[in-house]
């Protein structure tokens, strides 16, 4: 691997959605009364239309801001929330970055380790790759009510692009153990994970088999321990990080904060979100230790460069967590993730098949939101046709393809309708003018009542269209989101 691979660029997403803490012990103290103790900050919360697909798109439009999608040649997607078994997840998301069809795709699972597993093999895969490597993750874990998992659980996700050019960090070295100690689980045909008891976690899973997967990367790279300028380490137990740290001599200053009050555990995608958190405040020639446990456990270790100065202003995890809504009702809560059974009246109970063969044929327009520029008069629309609609010009068969995703809009005309079925009423839909021309009639998402009006700035992001239940299908299809919410 030459020294010129690393860390090009990173991205992260985390829905602005914030449950409180307070909210999910007030409903539940009477059956579980030790949560009380637990009720402090908040955990994102993803919206119904959201999920590890659409929350990975986010954080890899994030990443690849000011990067050439045209370089990149591997995807790689993991998380153990996929919303398809035997879909490649990967492959949605590539079609809703508008990534080249030249592109190798993997889903990764199985593990909360998929994050950094999936890492550490892009680094050692784009040496040699044609194009550089997008790492993805994200997660949407469901959790029974009154559970502790409930309470420590967050929705969210991050991307890294790997490959050569001017890395912002290069990988100094990685180790790998794997065990089959079991933590938690959740089997095929199950909704929630099953944990075990926390002491025999944290004494015989984090205490030793943490210490020397560290301990082995060091020793290999010939590095101090207490050069360490950043440890990242998720884990829901408390005092369990500081106490792998003092065990291999890492320094409690360079112990990263896990993001417990602000967001909550994200599964698998949770080290690469950590990872991008420190890389936020890392200045040339940091030490950043990322470790993943489960199953075994992963620890890279990563040396920042000069690049990172001048790497190009994005959202990253600090401007997601910014960018946040507190919610409150726990029912919503509930609602969302199909954790309690609502009436959604007969204007729910509508077929919703989707042929295969429509949706294949026309992808770009629904999944890459691909429009068409006229090239004799240069006007743009959505969707392409055949003819073009500039009253003045009307040529025929004279469009080029042209991507929307990324283009500024602004409402013209919107309406909040109660009538129409939508989990989260009422449902928001209207027209919007895109910067540069072209318009559609689209869903809105992420709106505060009263906050939307002619003329709001808006966003397109990918988001869940609806749900066909009976056949387990998820239609995906990008919505409108006002820019201060996006």
């Amino acid at each position: 691997m030459g020294n010129d691979v690393g860390i090009l660029s990173f991205g992260a997403y985390v829905p602005r959605l914030r449950l409180q803490r307070t909210a999910i012990a007030a409903a539940n103290t009477w059956f579980n009364p030790g949560l009380r103790g637990l009720a402090k900050g908040e955990r994102a919360m993803a919206n119904w239309d959201e999920d590890a697909v659409t929350m990975v798109v986010e954080a890899a439009r994030d990443c690849l801001t000011g990067f050439d999608r045209g370089a990149v040649g591997s995807l790689y997607l993991a998380s153990t929330t996929h919303p398809f078994d035997d879909r490649q997840n990967a492959s949605i998301a590539a079609g809703a970055l508008h990534l080249r069809p030249a592109l190798r795709s993997l889903d990764a699972g199985g593990s909360l380790r998929a994050g950094t597993s999936t890492l550490a093999a892009a680094v050692a895969a784009a040496a040699g790759a044609e194009g550089h490597v997008l790492v993805a993750a994200g997660e949407h874990r469901l959790a029974k009510a009154a559970s502790l998992q409930e309470m420590q659980y967050g929705d969210g996700a991050a991307a890294f692009v790997i490959g050569s050019g001017r890395p912002i960090a290069r990988l100094v070295g990685a180790h790998s153990e794997t065990v089959d100690f079991v933590p938690q689980f959740r089997g095929h045909d199950r909704a929630h994970d099953y944990a075990w008891e926390e002491r025999w976690i944290r004494d015989e899973g984090y205490l030793k088999i943490v210490p020397r997967t560290i301990a082995a990367v060091l020793q290999a790279t010939g590095t101090e321990a207490s050069t360490v300028n950043a440890f990242c380490l998720p884990c829901t137990l408390s005092r369990v990080v500081p106490g792998v740290a003092k065990r291999v001599g890492i320094a409690d200053g360079a112990v990263r904060d896990n993001l417990a009050a602000v967001c909550g555990d994200t599964g698998a995608a949770h080290p690469l979100l950590m990872l991008a958190h420190a890389l936020e405040d890392a200045t040339p020639g940091d030490l950043i230790l990322v470790a993943a446990f489960d199953g075994g456990c992963d620890a890279l270790l990563f040396r920042v460069t000069d690049a990172i100065t001048s790497l190009p202003r994005r959202q990253g995890v600090k401007g997601t967590l910014a960018r946040r809504k507190e919610e409150t009702l726990y029912q919503r809560y509930l609602a969302f993730n199909d954790l309690v059974t609502l009436e959604r009246g007969m204007r729910a109970e509508v077929d919703k098949g989707t042929p295969l063969s429509l949706l294949y044929r026309n992808r770009d327009m629904l999944t890459s939101l691909i429009g068409g520029r006229c090239r004799k008069c240069g006007t743009v629309q959505y969707p392409r046709g055949r003819y073009c609609v500039n009253p003045q010009c009307k040529a025929l068969d004279s469009q080029d393809d042209e991507p929307f995703a990324d283009r500024p809009a602004s409402v013209m005309s919107y309406t909040a309708d109660r009538l129409t079925y939508c989990p989260d009423p009422p449902a928001y839909y209207g027209m919007v003018q895109f910067e540069g021309g072209g318009r559609m009639m689209t869903d809105f998402t992420d709106v505060d009542e009263g906050k939307v009006d002619v003329g709001t700035p808006m966003r397109m992001v990918f988001r869940i269209k609806d749900v066909d239940a009976a056949r387990g299908f998820v239609r995906y299809f990008w919505k409108a989101a006002p820019v201060t919410s996006a």
